[in-house]
């Protein structure tokens, strides 16, 4: 047998320091029976976008950015090298806009179903991969309550371009698997919706916090107050993170940038925040279009938002 010297397989890491862990070191497929603290699954879908989005390449970029970050928090002292069981990508037909949304619930509701975690992080794909997301999550927990990070409502309606990435929590809740109430928005901009669309959500209930809402006060004071109400209402708690809740200073990867957003710093604190209540137990990240990233900026931002949720859960 011949034997190389000097040569490594094909996309091994060049370097590797003795003492350093990566994130995306942590990443392991499923085996049944397979169990961990934390579980991902990819919803690679963005053609129900209403604008151009390349987010279904999302899920793979933010694995890849995994790899910019180590296993060890120095702001807590915790390094946390436990197993991420990742399930891989739901598959997605190439032309069958509606049967994706179907495909996405019927497989994500498999993987919810095999209990591999008490933790979960989907990754999309546009913000219509939500609806499939919280129905599956909904049939083992059929009182849940989420926390939306995005600058859109998100409650257009159905008739005019059926079912969208703005058309999700509205979905949620006319099919009765999400009680307006309990649909807190955080991080809604000027000039993104419609007058009709924020009149939906008052007459429904919705908790909106705007920008200029949260200027004045501390995104951890409002999810402080937001999460005991929701506790007391729902078993369980989903966080829903579209990147464009981010300024475009800090998100150039979202199909629908634009200014005003929250800085990352903001954001990565209240999903750290909120991941530490006991009944927050899963979120998705969405809206990222790798193709028009800049180095992979965005995709970086929301490999961090999951590792605060992971930090979160080891406070």
């Amino acid at each position: 047998m011949t034997e190389l010297r000097h040569v490594k397989p094909a996309g091994t890491a060049i370097f590797k320091d003795r003492y350093t862990t990566k994130v995306k070191e942590l990443l392991t497929p499923w085996e049944d029976g397979k169990t961990a603290a934390f579980a991902i699954a990819g919803a690679p879908f963005s053609k129900s976008s209403i604008s151009h989005s390349g987010a279904s390449f999302a899920p793979s970029a933010i694995r890849s950015a995994l790899q910019s970050y180590t296993t060890f928090s120095g702001g807590t002292g915790i390094d946390f090298g436990d197993t991420i069981i990742d399930f891989g990508d739901v598959n997605m037909d190439p032309t069958d806009v509606i049967g994706n949304q179907q495909r996405l619930y019927e497989g994500l509701s498999d993987i919810y179903a095999t209990e591999a975690a008490p933790f979960w992080m989907v990754l999309g794909g546009d913000h219509a991969i939500s609806h499939s997301s919280i129905k599956a999550f909904s049939e083992k927990n059929p009182s849940v309550g989420v926390i939306q990070f995005d600058a859109h409502h998100d409650l257009r309606n159905v008739e005019d371009g059926g079912p969208t990435n703005g058309t999700p929590f509205r979905r949620l809740i006319e099919d009765g698997i999400l009680d307006g109430e309990n649909l807190i928005q955080l991080g809604i901009r000027d000039f993104t919706n419609a007058a009709a669309y924020a009149d939906y959500a008052k007459e429904k209930g919705v908790v909106v916090y705007t920008m200029q809402d949260l200027a004045r006060e501390l995104i951890e004071k409002v999810l402080e107050r937001e999460l005991a109400k929701l506790s007391d209402r729902v078993d369980v708690i989903y966080l829903s993170v579209d990147m464009d809740v981010l300024d475009q200073a800090f998100a150039p990867g979202c199909p629908a940038i634009g200014p005003g957003g929250m800085d990352s710093n903001t954001l990565l604190t209240a999903v750290h925040y909120a991941a530490q209540h006991e009944k927050v137990k899963a979120m998705d990240i969405v809206e990222i279009d790798p193709t028009i990233d800049i180095r992979n900026m965005t995709s970086r931002v929301a490999a961090n938002v999951m590792l605060q949720f992971m930090l979160g859960k080891r406070i």
